[in-house]
């Protein structure tokens, strides 16, 4: 068997990094325009703000990576780990092939504004799990490890908030 290393393009996967976060903070912010109480909209601009953060974070990576200027090599024989990303980032609920703040226009309820950030956020989740596969450490898989650490704390975050929402039609004190 022959061992091989497939250059892989860490600065174009970076860039889908970037293109995530910034779609999940036009996300949250547009969904902070439609929250009925002050909690709800502060959490949700938190949340804008962190993923406005972690775009710098991904923006500073693809930055080293261009001053090293040296193809990253994966040992990737069947081109997998590429594949995979670019499926990933592909169908991505915060890719840029639609606008994630169109999905909320008049009249969402909070518990489906919460419950779609949830989906999106164990999405981006998955994104960066596989792209921490494939960067090397000195690259910066510790600030992958960092954004993923920040993007399970907004689900623990969401899902607090979402339990306080009743569901529809539940009688009080029902969710």
């Amino acid at each position: 068997m022959v061992l091989m290393s497939v250059p892989f393009n860490a600065g174009e996967v970076l860039e889908m990094a970037q293109e995530i976060e910034r779609n999940g903070r036009r996300f949250y912010l547009r969904a902070a325009e439609g929250a009925d109480d002050a909690e709800t909209r502060s959490l949700l601009l938190d949340l804008a703000a962190m993923e406005a953060a972690h775009e710098r974070t991904f923006a500073a990576m693809g930055e080293e990576l261009k001053e090293a200027e040296s193809p990253v090599a994966v040992y990737d024989p069947d081109g997998e780990a590429t594949r995979y990303l670019r499926a990933a980032a592909g169908g991505h609920v915060f890719a840029s092939r639609e606008d994630p703040a169109a999905w909320l226009g008049e009249g969402r309820p909070l518990r489906g504004v919460l419950e779609k950030a949830m989906r999106m956020e164990k999405e981006s989740i998955v994104f960066y799990a596989g792209l921490r596969g494939v960067v090397p450490e000195a690259l910066g898989q510790d600030r992958i490890d960092a954004v993923i650490r920040e993007e399970l704390q907004h689900l623990l975050q969401l899902g607090e908030r979402l339990a306080l929402v009743p569901r529809e039609g539940a009688r009080p004190g029902e969710n």
